[in-house]
């Protein structure tokens, strides 16, 4: 008896050890050593989100563009140095991505309650969930468990991201590259019915493209001109651009969209049904979305023995 308890017990010990290194988020990964960590993470964003909506779409896109490059693993926080050149930098993030500062002050909240516990990389995924909730979107369980990065890649970043300019093609292959489906990649976009975007990267849309409502096109060229002024910002959506609804889909319809790459997604391409049913269901564009965004948020953690707890997370420790 006392034998066949053992071995009970030996490969319980065994199914556990298989399931911690085979790479699986839960959201309850911190219940015990962290329980108030989505709290602390809400009660920091609210204040932030409350005061600048912007904010949320800004950390939404951090957190978009970290699990893009090399999986959810912070590295896009890190800060370049002497000996390191991180991914700030990169063509799609330099003098774009926003909302470090934030980050920052929600890992030093979390430090003093659960010091070296909680990866930055877990804490973007949670403000990232939470500002779309404040601005009204839906809300999703976080699988947690992510662990941090040691290192980045500029070139990933330079090349996995896409890019405004994005054919059809090209946005369903970046994301395939992933893991994600056309689908998925469609419901993500959603995320641009919040945030504002540069001059520089709708530029071309506006004055050059076919497939964009004049009146549209010209009210935006009165703020973005054909040359110079390439840091003008014009809102992703322009019905509610502070709000987490379905606005953005209404725009591609309507062939409205601000970058030459959303309007791709409504182009008499494989795409048009999804958005015009998006454009017309709100709840199912909700449930897609939060369905998409955890998807993403499982590209290739860190987890177990892999990285690290980044105390700060512009550097590694």
């Amino acid at each position: 008896m006392a034998a066949a308890c053992r071995s009970f017990l030996g490969m319980a010990l065994l199914l556990l050890l298989v399931s911690a290194s085979s790479g699986q988020l839960s959201p309850t990964f911190y219940s015990e050593t962290c329980p108030t960590l989505e709290t602390v993470v809400l009660l920091a964003m609210t204040p932030v989100v409350l005061l600048e909506p912007r904010m949320g779409a800004s950390i939404l896109r951090l957190f978009f563009h970290d699990c893009f490059v090399n999986g959810c693993d912070a590295s896009v926080l890190l800060d370049d140095t002497a000996t390191f050149t991180g991914e700030k930098n990169a063509g799609p993030n330099a003098n774009s991505l926003r909302g470090f500062d934030v980050i920052d002050t929600i890992k030093t909240a979390v430090e003093l309650l659960c010091p070296g516990t909680v990866s930055c990389a877990d804490i973007l995924a949670l403000a990232a969930r939470d500002g779309v909730g404040l601005l009204g979107g839906p809300s999703w369980t976080v699988p947690l468990g992510r662990r941090d990065a040691t290192t980045a890649s500029l070139s990933a970043a330079n090349n996995d991201l896409p890019s405004p300019a994005s054919s059809l093609a090209q946005l369903i292959s970046s994301f395939a590259a992933k893991g994600l489906s056309a689908s998925d990649m469609t419901a993500l976009s959603g995320a641009h019915t919040i945030g504002q975007a540069r001059c520089i990267n709708f530029r071309d849309h506006i004055y050059n493209d076919t497939n964009v409502d004049a009146d549209f096109a010209s009210d935006l060229q009165q703020s973005c001109p054909s040359s110079g002024d390439d840091d003008s910002l014009a809102p992703l959506d322009t019905q509610t651009a502070d709000s987490f609804d379905n606005a953005y889909y209404e725009n591609l319809v309507a062939y409205r969209g601000l970058l030459h790459s959303d309007q791709e997604l409504f182009n008499n391409g494989m795409q048009d049904s999804l958005v015009q049913q998006y454009s017309t269901d709100p709840d199912a564009f909700a449930e897609d979305f939060a369905a998409a965004v955890v998807k993403m948020g499982n590209i290739s953690p860190l987890t177990g023995t892999d990285g690290e707890i980044r105390l700060d997370c512009r550097k590694v420790n």
